[in-house]
């Protein structure tokens, strides 16, 4: 089959019959009709429709030696750093469709999975350990452009380092039994972003520093199966009009908290579990990190261009650039626009073939992004406040814009540059990215994205190459080497 139409996506998660929960109330019909995931689920079916493009089919998908059916670009397993370059323009189509908002965009899970299977030989020869069903999921991926969501984190209960996790009733999900047919979890995962909105679920486990060996598993199975619940946050969709709402109408990614309730996985179902070694070294050793932080960079990047451009606007909607001040705080945002991207390219530069072939970016630059976008997306959403001051809080609906009190608006809402209701939409459009419930989300989000940032200075510290750099500063003290 290949790739599907928005349409044939749509079709399909409507007859899934996901299990789902919004704000205590089991959800019935089509999800694609309901309030809390149309807009959403609109925007994502219009990525599908990019692959069906005749202007970027080329672009956005390739074809399979003996296949006529083309396959979305996101599953091709780079083997040339022209094919990493290839990858980056097709997750730039989406992300600039999406202003780079939607964070799980098909492309991010789908490059997952490509990366498991990339990796999946890893697995050979390892107790417990199932390789070839993670190739079985990723060809079926291919073969039906499978959308997925995925969960690693665990209930916040008790975070220290040492927390094994056993309790008589789990808490984190974890497998109970085993039998004929597979294994058994019970328990949740937390943070599935459009939990319930996709085919899939690809459940693995966080590396940390102790396990229960219940928890070291992984797997994927899809979002309808038996016992499997999501249980949503409330929903940050406030309404549907574009001009009130401009994004959160149609980028509001629901989070959910995955329930697991004696849920039976299939062998063929299983890569891999009782395995903390492998939970570990699996996440750490495979291309997962690369091909995940290259994507997810390429999308901020793009994000962070739609911030430029809109605090440009501000800036000239109320004619305030000949100002330093203002100068230096876009400014600000330019330097972090040009230094990802030198960073994300000099990936694609340093790029290498892994042990089985496959073209790998350099991972100390994606580091370095992973490490900085965090820091300074909050302060460009700042910047965008500081630009549009009170601006930000005296903003009228469309309804008041088609009332009686419009000559009013349309008087003492005017800029420089911009009638009224333009003035409007933009200021609605920045109050939006940076106030609203759905703009601090996204700020979260974008913090935490790959997960603790403090843990994630520390992965880079440790990988990083110092000792050249201590050798040669021995070597000019002519320090001698204690034994």
């Amino acid at each position: 089959m290949g790739t599907i139409s928005g349409k044939d996506f749509i079709e399909r998660l409507d007859q899934l019959g996901n299990e789902i929960w919004l704000d205590g109330e089991k959800i019935e019909g089509k999800i694609s009709e309901h309030p809390a995931f149309k807009g959403l689920l609109k925007s994502k079916s219009s990525l599908y429709d990019l692959q069906k493009d005749q202007n970027l089919k080329d672009e956005m998908t390739f074809f399979l030696p003996g296949k006529e059916e083309p396959i979305g670009l996101s599953f091709l397993q780079p083997k040339t750093i022209e094919d990493l370059k290839r990858r980056r323009k097709m997750i730039q189509h989406w992300a600039r469709h999406t202003q780079g908002m939607m964070g799980r965009s098909p492309d991010y899970v789908n490059t997952v999975i490509m990366s498991f299977a990339s990796s999946a030989q890893f697995l050979n020869g390892r107790e417990n350990c199932f390789p070839q069903n993670i190739i079985s999921l990723y060809e079926k991926a291919m073969e039906q452009d499978l959308s997925f969501t995925h969960t690693f984190i665990t209930p916040q209960v008790n975070r220290s380092q040492v927390n094994l996790g056993f309790s008589e009733e789990p808490i984190s999900a974890k497998v109970i039994d085993k039998n004929e047919k597979g294994i058994v979890i019970k328990g949740a995962r937390l943070l599935a972003t459009q939990g319930g909105l996709t085919d899939e679920v690809l459940v693995f486990t966080a590396p940390r520093l102790f396990f229960d060996p219940d928890q070291a598993f992984a797997c994927s199975i899809p979002s309808n199966t038996k016992g499997v619940k999501f249980i949503c946050r409330e929903s940050f969709v406030l309404g549907d009009s574009s001009f009130d709402y401009p994004l959160n109408s149609r980028y509001e990614e629901m989070d959910t908290v995955i329930v697991f309730d004696n849920v039976l996985v299939p062998w063929d179902r299983v890569f891999y579990y009782d395995s903390p070694e492998t939970a570990t070294d699996f996440i750490s050793q495979s291309s997962f990190h690369n091909f995940a932080y290259h994507q997810a960079a390429t999308r901020q990047i793009v994000k962070t261009e739609f911030l430029l451009g809109i605090a440009q606007l501000l800036v000239e909607t109320i004619n305030v650039d000949e100002y330093q001040h203002i100068q230096e705080k876009l400014s600000e945002i330019i330097i972090g626009i040009e230094t990802m991207k030198a960073l994300l390219e000099k990936s694609e530069n340093d790029a290498e073939l892994d042990q089985w072939g496959y073209m790998r970016p350099g991972d100390t630059p994606l580091q370095v992004i992973s490490n900085v976008f965090p820091k300074i997306y909050p302060r460009f959403c700042e910047i965008i406040q500081l630009i549009g001051a009170s601006g930000m809080v005296t903003l009228p609906t469309e309804k008041a814009f088609n009332s009686e009190i419009r000559g009013d608006l349309d008087q003492y809402l005017q800029a420089d540059s911009k009638n009224a209701e333009d003035r409007v939409k933009l200021f609605r459009l920045a109050w939006d990215l940076t106030m609203s419930s759905f703009g601090t989300r996204q700020t979260q989000y974008e913090r935490y994205f790959f997960g603790d940032p403090v843990r994630l200075a520390s992965r880079l510290y440790w990988a990083y190459p110092k000792g050249e750099l201590v050798e040669a500063v021995s070597s000019f003290l002519n320090l001698k080497h204690q034994e």
